[in-house]
């Protein structure tokens, strides 16, 4: 099955002390410390949706990446937004938090890599997992900004972007299992990583978890649409179809938000 088509594309008004988005809520950026990073998605994913975030910047001088998970909690709720996902949220239950690592980012059993189930190969257009299909197109990071056709993009091809590198791509969903319950996975960079959790209670909402903690500084909600293009990502696709760079949009004749929306895929 296709995940809904329905979009939390932005981030929730709550947030860590540190954390400052920009006006369309699309983009977070901590503004000091190496902590209080802690960001929410707007909505509460709905089952198989992702939600899929690209690394901006990055802080020399700390140890550590980006953290992503899933969280029962309302943001809204929260009398005081944590200062870490781990260990502090994860501590007040119904949380499952994961720590991005350079390369080691697959799950492991009893010291062995799980394998996901089959998903496709790199060059198929949908990534499967369990029974959700997502266009893999969007979820890979670009290594030349650029550039809008991945057909020119090397990396892309050889899909060997680091995971916490700038342009890299992280999302986090839950697939619904036949108990009732659901697991957690992280795609970085098209690549489902395995169930990173088990069990998960699908009777309560669940929101997406975004730490911005010590080295990756800047993160962007890149929109993952499931079926047909929107009317807004189609004329995009025009305007992106007559320009050599995403710089050049600076040029044109449009408002600053719109702007900012061709200028990324």
């Amino acid at each position: 099955m296709a995940a809904r088509c329905r979009l939390a594309a932005r981030f929730h008004r709550v947030h860590g002390t540190n954390v400052r988005l920009d006006a369309s809520r699309t983009r977070a950026t901590r503004v000091e410390s190496f902590a209080n990073g802690l960001c929410f998605s707007q909505e509460p994913l709905a089952p198989g949706q992702i939600f899929l975030v690209e690394i901006e910047e990055k802080e020399l001088g700390w140890c550590g990446h980006l953290r992503v998970g899933l969280t029962a909690h309302d943001p809204q709720s929260l009398e005081v937004v944590p200062e870490y996902s781990l260990p502090d949220l994860v501590n007040m239950g119904d949380t499952w938090v994961f720590a991005i690592t350079r390369s080691h980012n697959r799950v492991t059993e009893d010291g062995e890599e799980v394998r996901p189930r089959a998903q496709g190969s790199p060059w198929e257009p949908f990534l499967l997992i369990e029974k959700v299909r997502i266009p893999r197109d969007t979820l890979v990071g670009r290594s030349k900004p650029g550039r809008y056709s991945h057909i020119l993009d090397d990396l892309y091809k050889m899909n060997v972007l680091p995971a916490t590198a700038r342009r890299s791509r992280i999302g986090v969903l839950y697939a619904p299992q036949p108990d009732g319950t659901a697991d957690m996975h992280i795609i970085i960079n098209g690549e489902d990583m395995g169930p990173s959790a088990r069990r998960l209670p699908t009777t309560r909402p669940l929101y997406a978890v975004v730490d911005v903690f010590a080295s990756t500084k800047s993160v962007r909600v890149i929109p993952v649409e499931y079926g047909f293009p929107s009317l807004q990502t189609l004329c995009r696709l025009v305007i992106q179809k007559h320009i050599v760079h995403r710089l050049a949009i600076d040029g044109l004749d449009l408002p600053p938000p719109l702007k900012s929306f061709c200028k990324h895929e």
